[in-house]
C-alpha cells in the first residue's frame, strides 16, 4: 500500500490551483516533496502562490489558462512538454458551478460547468495517462463531490458533471490499475472556498462546513494509497450510503426542498 511520500520528487499538475481545495493540495504535495505545476485563469494569485513556494524550497512552475477555452487543455500539455517536465501526479481540481432555476440561468455558464467539469478533465487525462501507462506509475485525482451520488434540484448541471467525474474515475482506474496507475475520485462535501460565491449557492455554507485542508489532505492520502472514491467526512458517507436504497425521487425532492432559490 503508497504513501503520500511516495510524491517525493515527483511533477504534480494542478488544475484550479489559485484557490480553495486547489491550493490545498498544492501544499498537501509540496509538503510531501513534490514539485509543481500550477494552473489557473488568475495570473497574480499563480504568480503569488509560486512565490510561496519557492520560498519554501518548492520546485514550481506556473501556467496561465482558463479551462473554458477548448484549447487549453492541448496548451498546457505543450507548454509541459516544451519544458522537458515529466508528469506524474495530475490533480483534476478546476470545476465551475451555478445555483437556480435552469430556465432563468445564465447559459453561457451552464456550458461552461460542461466543459470545465468533464471536457477538459477528459482532455487532460488523456493526454497525460499514456505517458504514466508507459512508465507503469502515476497518480490521477478527479474531484468529484457528494453532489455525484443523487440528483440536485437548482444545482442539476453541476451535479451531473459530477456523475460524470465519480464513473469517469472509476472506471478509468480499472482500467490502468495493471499498469500501476491510481485513479481517485475524491467527492468532498459544503468545503471552504470561494465556490458557494461564484456559483450563488452561499445557501449550502453551514456549520458543519470542512476545511479544504483536510479535503486535501484525506483525498491525497486515498490517491496514494489507490483508493478509487473517498467521501472525506462521515455525513457524506453516510448519505451516499442510505441513497442507495432509497427511491430516487424521494430523495430528488428532499433534496429540492433544502435547494430551492428565493426567487425575486
Amino acid at each position: 500500500m503508497g504513501s503520500t511520500s511516495d510524491f517525493r520528487g515527483k511533477w504534480a499538475l494542478v488544475t484550479g490551483a489559485s484557490a480553495g481545495i486547489g491550493v490545498a493540495i498544492a501544499r498537501e504535495l509540496a509538503s510531501n516533496g513534490a514539485k509543481l505545476i500550477l494552473t489557473a485563469r488568475r495570473q497574480d494569485r499563480l504568480e503569488a502562490l509560486a512565490a510561496e513556494f519557492a520560498a519554501q524550497g518548492t520546485e514550481v512552475r506556473v501556467i496561465q489558462a482558463d479551462l473554458t477555452d477548448p484549447a487549453a487543455p492541448q496548451a498546457i500539455y505543450s507548454a509541459i512538454e516544451a519544458g522537458g517536465l515529466q508528469v506524474e501526479i495530475l490533480i483534476n481540481n478546476a470545476g465551475l458551478g451555478q445555483q437556480g432555476y435552469f430556465y432563468e440561468t445564465d447559459l453561457a455558464q451552464e456550458l461552461s460547468q460542461v466543459r470545465v467539469n468533464c471536457e477538459a478533465v477528459v482532455h487532460l487525462t488523456r493526454l497525460f495517462v499514456p505517458r504514466m501507462v508507459e512508465r507503469r506509475r502515476g497518480w490521477v485525482l478527479v474531484l468529484a463531490s457528494t453532489a455525484s451520488f443523487q440528483p440536485v434540484p437548482f444545482l442539476s448541471t453541476y451535479a451531473a458533471t459530477k456523475v460524470f467525474d465519480r464513473f469517469f474515475a472509476q472506471g478509468l482506474a480499472e482500467e490502468v490499475a495493471p499498469y500501476g496507475v491510481k485513479v481517485t475520485a475524491l467527492c468532498p462535501g459544503p468545503t471552504e472556498s470561494e465556490f458557494f460565491d461564484v456559483a450563488k449557492a452561499t445557501k449550502f455554507k453551514g456549520r458543519n462546513i470542512q476545511s479544504a485542508e483536510e479535503v486535501a489532505r484525506l483525498g491525497l492520502k486515498a490517491l496514494a494509497r489507490g483508493r478509487r472514491t473517498i467521501v472525506p467526512y462521515f455525513n457524506g458517507r453516510v448519505a451516499a450510503f442510505l441513497v442507495r436504497f432509497l427511491p430516487v425521487g424521494w430523495i430528488t425532492s428532499l433534496v429540492a426542498r433544502v435547494a430551492r432559490p428565493k426567487q425575486a
